[in-house]
């Protein structure tokens, strides 16, 4: 990626990040570049109307320019206009997060998340990265949509690194557990990715990506009601799949 298109994105991250006007010495130091770096991009952003001064020498600030733009973009966003009723069922009916994921490649990112107002909860943001392929329930959905031989070739060459006491790190073990939730249609994580937490995914295709809904939440709360989110997550997938094209 160029770097003035990094630098660009990192901006806004920074405000995001500081919740305040910014002097172009301060946006510098933050984003440890150049001060002649940080200005180019600045003004960039001022001439297309993304920032503003707030007052001389008061520091710079995003107008709501960007925030009209990405609703726009929101709202006709048809993966997540076709998931996000049924999907904040799921959420209202159980109470805990519930998410939608895209693989492209090798690299699973969230596009949807659905929190619940409960302070104890599982949360992660949309547009990243799931924490791993072989320690989430999402994970390994995704790795089940691979032809045999290639996920084989991937669980093998993989670095297995133990992020709970209860993550897998044998592979033949791995193996089985993809293969066995693949058969019954869901996948499952207790607490191998994060302690505390379970996940429960199953995944569907749409426009031949596979794409992932996951239910996640405190260990306690989820265990009474994983067939339950199971089955929910499920039929979802189904649905969204059938609708497909």
């Amino acid at each position: 990626m160029s770097k003035i298109v990094e630098r660009t994105l990192d901006v806004f991250e920074m405000f995001a990040a500081e919740k305040r006007p910014l002097s172009l010495t301060d946006m510098a130091r933050l984003l440890d570049i150049p001060i002649s770096s940080c200005h180019d991009v600045l003004q960039a952003l001022l001439s297309r109307g993304y920032v503003y001064e707030t007052a001389p020498r008061a520091g710079f600030y995003p107008t709501r320019r960007l925030y009209n733009i990405s609703s726009i973009i929101a709202v006709n966003d048809s993966v997540v206009q076709r998931a996000e009723e049924l999907l904040t069922k799921i959420k209202d009916d159980l109470g805990e997060t519930v998410t939608l994921a895209k693989a492209t490649g090798m690299q699973v990112l969230y596009l949807l998340v659905l929190e619940p107002p409960h302070p104890l909860r599982f949360s992660v943001t949309e547009g990243s990265e799931i924490r791993s392929l072989y320690a989430t329930s999402a994970g390994k959905a995704f790795l089940s949509t691979l032809p045999a031989a290639a996920l084989k070739e991937h669980i093998h060459s993989a670095d297995l690194k133990r992020m709970t006491d209860k993550t897998i790190t044998s592979r033949s073990r791995l193996l089985a557990d993809i293969s066995d939730a693949k058969a019954r249609g869901w996948f499952v994580n207790r607490e191998e990715s994060l302690a505390g937490v379970i996940t429960v995914s199953s995944v569907f295709f749409w426009h031949k990506a596979a794409h992932v809904i996951t239910v996640a939440g405190p260990a306690a709360r989820m265990e009474r009601q994983l067939k339950v989110a199971a089955q929910l997550v499920m039929e979802a997938c189904r649905t969204l799949g059938e609708s497909g094209v």
